[in-house]
């Protein structure tokens, strides 16, 4: 198994409500971590610190 489970379906849910709220630029990880504890995200807070490339690649393709 690859990384293809590392965007859960409650971290993809979180994501997509961050976006959908239009509150930051998705590509500024600073901002989208404060959106995300401000929102009570705190999985996705984590998921950034260690994640950021996977992060980066789903923004950016949407593959999961």
């Amino acid at each position: 198994m690859g990384n293809e489970n590392l965007i859960t379906d409650k971290i993809y849910r979180q994501i997509i409500a961050i976006r959908d709220s239009g509150a930051c630029n998705m590509f500024d990880l600073p901002r989208v971590q404060e959106e995300a504890y401000k929102m009570g995200f705190y999985e996705l807070v984590v998921f950034l610190n260690e994640h950021k490339k996977e992060y980066a690649e789903f923004i950016l393709t949407g593959k999961r």
